[in-house]
């Protein structure tokens, strides 16, 4: 048979920068009923600087896909007319499902739309094979799922310390869990059924921050982790920075000024040993105070009132306003959040780390926003991040709850 021309395309091929500049417009209008809703159209409009009709848009494509709904309570315009019936996000209908592995455990939660807490549960490590650890971290996030009936997961978020690709899923290393090249979302994935984002614990809760706490609204951010794993996060007008294979962040082997501790790198003062939270533990084995390594029997002796808990987690927090003096020096940022348990539960550690940081730059300082739920919107919030970069990317089907 003769063959046949191909039929001219009668509709241009839509441009790159077309299909980033819609993804672009639809995070900021569902960024927009985030942060002021209940929300008149007209208002996220002058908010956002797009035109009405765009406006009214993409707020209808949100509330079939399930992600917004009018509000119940008209609000009336300052001038003559028809009162405004405002739109809010709907957070009834799904969750994000997160799950964290720290050192000693794994953290699984459920995260509203708003970042909040659904539901948690946590699991001690019986062994550190990552299979098994995310076998069961699935599982965990199954059951809670099964407590609340009526909600319909979008997917999953994973974080954890060390050095972690966003991009391919991945846990390239974590020496402390014994962790090389763990394929995180291929594993999370086939035993959820669920699409699975994987990112850093610090750039994770920066990005939380950056969505739903104090820091919202600020033009950069550098968060600063110090657990028992300790790393940094860096993001500017709404963009964390990952750098080649998402290894931006890495500190943990800078020196702190006045350190004594040696490191297994070979050298002493690293950050690392200086603000970690096993360091904390021996210390305060070593002067009596607890005789575990569970941080917050610390954190409880000092509220206790043990004055040598009190002096331990003070030079802590001094030890990491040292090392946010040297970030703030390097990066400059307009704001800093540190997650450190010090300074999320005692006003005096805030204040000795402040002070550290020096008086003209202390009030940039704060601690993070989620001080009894870090672990779980870290996350949560890996996934609540992509949803809301990319809001019409969820497919339409998932509008209808299961």
């Amino acid at each position: 048979m003769p063959r046949t021309a191909a039929p001219l395309l009668t509709s241009p091929i839509p441009r790159v920068a077309d299909s980033d500049r819609r993804r672009t417009s639809a995070s900021v209008v569902l960024r927009s009923v985030l942060e002021h809703g209940p929300v008149a159209r007209s208002t996220i409009a002058r908010l956002t600087g797009l035109s009405p009709a765009s406006v009214t848009d993409y707020c209808a494509r949100f509330s079939e896909l399930g992600l917004i709904r009018e509000s119940a309570v008209l609000r009336r315009s300052k001038g003559v007319g028809r009162p405004h019936l405002p739109v809010d996000l709907d957070d009834t209908r799904f969750v994000v499902g997160g799950v964290h592995v720290a050192v000693p455990y794994t953290t699984v939660a459920l995260l509203d739309l708003r970042g909040r807490v659904v539901a948690r549960g946590e699991f001690k490590h019986e062994g550190t094979d990552p299979a098994r650890v995310l076998a069961r971290a699935a599982d965990g996030l199954t059951a809670l799922l099964a407590g609340v009936p009526g909600s319909r997961a979008l997917g999953v978020g994973f974080a954890a310390g060390g050095w972690v690709d966003r991009d391919s899923g991945t846990v390239v290393e974590h020496p402390l869990l014994g962790w090389r090249e763990v394929p995180v979302r291929e594993l999370l994935g086939a035993r959820t059924g669920l699409p699975v984002h994987v990112d850093g614990h610090a750039r994770a809760l920066v990005n939380a921050e950056r969505l739903f706490g104090r820091a919202r609204g600020s033009g950069s951010v550098l968060h600063l982790f110090a657990g028992n794993v300790v790393d940094a996060a860096f993001t500017t007008h709404d963009e964390v920075h990952h750098g080649p294979r998402s290894q931006a962040g890495a500190i943990a082997h800078l020196p702190v000024p006045g350190g004594t501790e040696p490191c297994d790198c070979g050298r002493v003062g690293c950050l690392l040993v200086e603000l970690s939270e096993r360091t904390l533990c021996r210390r305060a084995r070593e002067a009596g105070v607890v005789d575990g390594v569970n941080p917050m029997h610390v954190v409880g002796a000092a509220a206790a009132g043990d004055p040598v808990a009190v002096r331990l987690l003070r030079e802590r927090s001094r030890r990491v306003g040292r090392a946010v003096g040297l970030l703030l020096d390097v990066l400059n940022p307009e704001r800093v959040v540190v997650t450190e348990i010090g300074a999320m539960h005692r006003e005096d550690c805030l204040t000795a780390l402040r002070e550290e940081v020096g008086a003209d730059r202390a009030a940039t300082v704060s601690p993070i926003s989620f001080p009894d739920s870090v672990l779980a919107v870290a996350g949560g919030s890996v996934a609540l991040d992509v949803l809301y970069r990319d809001p019409l990317a969820l497919p339409g089907s998932a509008g209808r709850v299961t």
